[in-house]
């Protein structure tokens, strides 16, 4: 018995000792990591099909193969595999076939499989990439939406060169208003539609046409002959960029009825297993920043419509039918998003999980994805120690997560241990909440450099979720704090609109808020502050600088610098100008100058690096130049990175991951100051 209690009371420093051999999670690791996405349940609720995403360390991108699950036991083996990209898959009415889309070096096309033998069919030969995959209820359609080319005349017509001539590109005339988007760069003319192709192969046919883009998943009638779909038909449509109504497509020609009305989004169609209700989401547009996404449903037969979710707070960003009575939705709230069921015949809703999210890469944001069938839920479920995995919530509530796709890995890395923290925001003591990560081997005794790290948007929230860039931090001896400050969604929208037309503003006692929070812990050297954050944050660490002298360096990731130029060069300026400023910046060139950060660059001393993709339409590089060269202009230590092929997303590509984070913490670490105990 003396054996076994001296035994008892060494395991707890055998396990000390364990922890500390183990390597912290390093720059190379993140090409290990594994998640899971997108989980569909077949129709009867006893198979799940995900997509298991992945990193290819030699083509340096992100990678998908499709596994099943079976939803009782987890029981899992993989449908397809290689270095591809397979995902988006729909299951057949009978549960038998499911269809996919699968893409790699020479494009994507829709594939179907028999889960009886394995046997895999490609169904098309497409020159434009499919998506938005949808099966009809008969079994022999596939619906998906395409890109359709406009057929544009020319303006002038070049001679032709001579034999053997190497002239340079022609002229590319642009007329079209939305013209480029980040991600996709220049764009060619022309709308996405919608289309049909028999489940087992043939001529696939268009069902839409005209000036305007279907959006998103469409869905379709129980009777397969027709579908729903949302689109913004209006001929002002381009200059209403969150206008979209609901239609309803006869499969037979084509023909569109408008089925809403009212000015604002109508998105999402999802058809109750019956076939009698229709859900969606959307809401009235008041011209506000931000706006929450309420649940709609609408009777079939009679046309009649109500909200579902009036009661609540927040903005509804999923949602699917788990039988004729219940709908599963997705919502954040309070830097987390729950899972909940809402009730058809009277909206009651009851809450089920709180910890849907783990598929952002790079940072904790909140988000994921779910699916309902057969009166279970399967989505993507997280934490801060693990991206995501597939979990499964029964009929009577239960949760049980099924996969764990990164233990192999994580398992033998030293984490940084994440802690909520909640404090008073100094502007107007409103409760404000935020995030600690500490470097693994954290000891309470020592001080540590503060890393301050700001989320985009701003119309976000970060979470407590796994994120590579913030455990890679804490792994370099950083004490990361994050937070949601005003402007955050997940607080309600009166929260988000405190920043409507005044962003940034109270935002930044916030932060500083947060700041001050941590340091009266008493591990933080205060000499040692530093901040970062890209996008949103961007804009926030620019405008932080240009208030206080605090922080050692800073990093100004993909920022916005001057909303007068920004408004006229972003991708997105026909919602910007209409959103978030009072009007167009020639007639309030005052107010987009009183918040654009450089109007504070005079005031700066930080050294400070701009950190931005060259490819970057949503935020672009010349908002990054112009920062860096009023510094320059100012003889502030600052540097200029620019990511070559990189978006506004500059960490789609895990090398720019890493490069992002090494960069920032190799600024840092220039100018930080070096203590006496160190």
């Amino acid at each position: 018995m003396l054996r076994r209690i001296l035994l008892l009371a060494l395991l707890p420093s055998f396990a000390a000792a364990a922890e500390a051999e183990r390597p912290a999670f390093a720059p190379m690791d993140v090409f290990e990591l594994q998640w899971a996405d997108n989980p569909q349940l077949s129709p009867d609720g006893a198979r799940i099909v995900f997509e298991r995403h992945f990193f290819d360390r030699l083509k340096d991108v992100e990678r998908s193969n499709l596994w099943l699950l079976d939803a009782r036991s987890g029981a899992a083996r993989p449908l397809t595999q290689g270095n591809v990209g397979d995902g988006q898959a729909a299951w057949s009415p009978d549960g038998r076939r499911l269809a996919y889309l699968s893409s790699d070096e020479s494009g994507r096309q829709i594939f179907v499989r028999w889960l009886d033998d394995g046997s895999t069919a490609r169904v098309t030969q497409l020159e434009r990439a499919p998506s938005a995959l949808a099966w009809s209820p008969d079994g022999r359609w596939l619906a998906y939406a395409a890109f359709v080319p406009e057929e544009a005349k020319p303006l002038a017509t070049l001679p032709k060169p001579p034999k053997g001539a190497e002239w340079a590109e022609p002229v590319k005339l642009i007329e079209q208003t939305v013209y480029r988007r980040d991600g996709a760069g220049y764009l060619e003319p022309g709308f996405r539609h919608l289309f049909v192709v028999p489940a087992d192969g043939g001529t696939p046919r268009q069902l839409t046409r005209g000036d305007f883009d279907v959006a998103g998943e469409p869905a379709w009638a129980a009777d397969s002959a027709s579908l729903f779909v949302s689109a913004n038909r209006d001929a002002d449509g381009p200059f209403e960029p969150l206008e979209s109504e609901l239609y309803r497509v006869q499969l037979a020609d084509g023909a569109m009825t408008r089925l809403t009305t009212r000015k604002g989004p109508d998105s999402a169609p999802r058809v109750s297993p019956d076939g009698r209700h229709l859900a969606w989401t959307g809401f009235d547009d008041e011209g506000l920043s931000y706006a929450n996404a309420q649940l709609h449903v609408m009777e079939l037969d009679a046309g009649r419509s109500r909200v579902l979710s009036a009661d609540l707070d927040s903005s509804i960003e999923q949602h699917a039918w788990i039988d004729d009575g219940r709908i599963a939705v997705a919502y954040d709230w309070r830097g987390r998003t729950r899972v909940a069921s809402i009730a058809l015949r009277d909206g009651r809703r009851s809450e089920l999980a709180d910890d849907l999210g783990g598929t952002s890469q790079g940072r904790p944001y909140t988000g994921g994805a779910l699916s309902a069938a057969g009166g279970r839920i399967a989505y993507t479920q997280s934490g801060p120690l693990k991206p995501a995995d597939v979990a499964v919530i029964d009929a009577k509530g239960a949760v049980r997560r099924l996969t764990d796709l990164s233990s192999a890995l994580l398992s033998q890395r030293r984490l940084g241990h994440v802690e909520e923290i909640v404090y008073p925001s100094s502007h107007d003591g409103r409760e404000i909440q935020g995030w600690i990560v500490y470097p693994p081997g954290f000891d309470p005794a020592k001080r540590y450099p503060l890393l301050l790290e700001i989320h985009g948007g701003p119309f976000a929230a970060y979470g407590p979720q796994f994120a590579p860039e913030i455990q890679l931090y804490a792994a370099q001896g950083y004490v990361v704090l994050y937070t949601n400050p005003r402007g955050s969604t997940s607080y309600g929208a009166e929260f988000a609109n405190l920043i409507h037309h005044n962003y940034p503003s109270q935002d930044y006692d916030d932060l500083i808020s947060g700041v001050d929070a941590v340091i009266a812990r008493g591990f933080i050297d205060e000499s040692n502050l530093f901040v970062t954050g890209g996008s949103g944050g961007g804009v926030l660490t620019a405008w932080i600088i240009g208030k206080t002298d605090r922080f050692r360096a800073a990093v100004v990731a993909k920022p916005v610098i001057n909303w007068f130029s920004h408004a006229l060069t972003a991708d997105a300026y026909t919602f910007f100008t209409r959103y978030w400023h009072p009007g167009l910046p020639w007639e309030h060139a005052e107010d987009y100058f009183r918040r654009s950060p450089i109007s504070l660059v005079g005031n700066v001393t930080t050294p400070t690096m701009v950190i931005t993709g060259e490819d970057d339409h949503r935020t672009p590089m010349a908002e990054s130049e112009q920062y860096y060269q009023a510094l320059q202009l100012r003889r502030v230590p600052s540097a200029l990175a620019r990511i070559p092929g990189a978006s506004h997303a500059i960490n789609r590509r895990p090398s720019h991951l890493i490069g992002q984070v090494l960069h920032t913490t190799g600024w840092f670490e220039r100018y930080r100051k070096t203590a006496a105990s160190d």
